[in-house]
């Protein structure tokens, strides 16, 4: 299972925390994102075993940028993180071609669960 991961979010506090998550469980974190544009262009450069992209992010939002990475690379291993009361949006996301969801705040158990589930 590939332990690589690129984490999409706009807000620096979240990608922090995400990053201490996962880093934690053994992960490596190859990049971050701050947006939906820049997060395609580093799927493209780094080729992540996985991405957690946020919902909302600037220039590029989070679905546009997952319709955008999985029609280039069709196996990409997608993760939503979502505040509460973004469930449209995680069934467009989801529709989109991400494989799972996390609900901000964020739980480590919960992020870990969706991300051993989503790597499989």
């Amino acid at each position: 299972m590939g332990r690589t991961v690129l984490i999409c979010d706009d807000a620096i506090f979240m990608r922090t925390m995400l990053r201490d998550i996962l880093q934690q469980a053994g992960f490596d974190v190859t990049g971050e994102a701050e947006t939906g544009e820049e997060a395609v262009r580093k799927y493209r450069e780094l080729r992540p075993s996985l991405v957690t992209m946020d919902i909302v992010m600037p220039d590029l939002g989070g679905i546009e940028a997952v319709r955008q990475i999985i029609s280039e690379f069709p196996d990409a291993k997608v993760l939503m993180c979502s505040a509460m009361g973004q469930q449209a949006l995680v069934i467009e996301a989801i529709q989109a071609g991400a494989r799972d969801f996390v609900v901000k705040p964020f739980q480590p158990s919960r992020v870990l669960e969706a991300v051993h589930r989503v790597l499989g």
